[in-house]
């Protein structure tokens, strides 16, 4: 499977066909849009991390291909197939809610489950693979969270999936338990497995993804393996220095800038931009020339949250400047068919400006976006 960031196709390089093909998937809830003609491919044995905020349709992709909700336009293949015709022993799905029978133990729930299939793996040996093997005579409802999500994550695999699709793997997982599940996925995949999964934890994108795809606002905005997405849009390397009082931060902006850095200021802090970690000595001296005492210093590269947090928020900017420009426009064209009303004789309202809400709508739960 191709490493090296080339975008989303329907056929992979050697001419095979994707695993998992999206193409101009479009979904809408009344006047909210879900999916704005989203496409994407997945190879075999390769992980695809979604990541976005709540609302961008990342829940929503994911049910369109698994089925289990119709797109308004585009195609969706799995399998070379459509979702609702797959062969369901070669696929496995674990949605962000998952709520199994509660007076099942862990193992009773994973037999029950294997029991779906026709060539299951033995659930034992996908108990141990979870790290339940002392909590499989425990009631589900007795498990802590992050145990019940694992028994979910189990359930998933007792098929021994050729493609898995997980919403939130890690949800509610400690730290032990995430690392866990984390080496399972990396070792299916590695085994041949196609993962698609959402996260909101960057550093489960960044580890278990070959390729990223980050949802705003119903597009994908960006696609790609995490290191050219932070290479692309994640900033410069930053050095934060918190100062020994306020009244020295005039003096250290002024010096550092004198000296050609890219100067920004926060709370009781400087932060200098562009600088690698052999030039933190040099900004050092700076400060110590012009008595400038500092705290602390902290030095920090930039990552996948940099560039969700850069491309998520000019997207919603663009989406809350759209909805005020329509919302301007309807109230241009209700004044303009009603002169009595407006008691101007003219064509303009008010100073007052309503922003409109349709084009941002934002759900949870059930089957909408999220």
């Amino acid at each position: 499977m191709a490493r090296d960031g080339t975008v989303a196709r329907a056929e992979t390089d050697d001419g095979d066909q994707a695993v998992i093909t999206v193409e101009g998937v479009e979904k809408r809830y009344g006047n909210t849009v879900a999916l704005a003609g989203v496409s994407l491919s997945v190879e075999h044995g390769e992980v695809y991390g979604l990541i976005g905020p709540n609302g961008a349709g990342k829940t929503t992709l994911v049910r369109a291909v698994t089925g289990t909700t119709t797109p308004d336009a585009g195609v969706v293949r799995i399998l070379e197939t459509a979702p609702t015709a797959v062969d369901r022993n070669r696929v496995a799905v674990l949605p962000q809610n998952f709520a199994p029978p509660a007076r099942l133990t862990a193992a009773e729930l994973l037999e029950y489950y294997a029991g779906l299939y026709d060539d299951p793996r033995d659930s034992r040996g996908v108990l141990a693979d979870v790290g339940l093997t002392d909590a499989a005579d425990t009631w589900y409802e007795h498990l802590s969270g992050g145990q019940q999500r694992r028994v979910c994550v189990g359930a998933a695999l007792v098929n021994d999936p050729e493609v898995l699709v997980v919403d939130e793997p890690t949800t509610g997982i400690d730290p032990a338990g995430r690392r866990t599940v984390w080496g399972l996925l990396e070792a299916l995949a590695a085994g041949g497995t196609t993962i698609l999964l959402t996260t909101h934890d960057m550093a489960e994108a960044e580890r278990l993804a070959d390729r990223v795809g980050l949802l705003a606002g119903g597009e994908l905005v960006a696609s790609g393996p995490p290191a050219r997405l932070v290479a692309e849009h994640g900033g410069s390397n930053r050095l934060v220095v918190s100062l020994d009082g306020d009244d020295t931060e005039p003096t250290a902006v002024d010096t550092l800038e004198t000296a050609g850095y890219a100067v920004s200021t926060g709370r009781g802090s400087v932060t200098v931009a562009d600088v690698a970690p052999t030039d933190i000595g040099d900004v050092v001296a700076h400060l110590e020339s012009v008595a400038v005492d500092y705290a602390g210093l902290e030095w920090t590269q930039p990552g996948l949250e940099d560039v969700y947090l850069a491309l998520a928020s000019d997207v919603e900017r663009d989406h809350r400047r759209l909805a005020t420009q329509q919302s301007r426009s309807l109230e241009e064209l209700a004044d303009g068919g009603r002169p009595e009303d407006r008691g101007d004789g003219g064509g303009g309202g008010g100073d007052e400006v309503v922003t409109g809400s349709n084009s941002t709508d934002r759900h949870d739960g059930g089957d909408r976006p999220q």
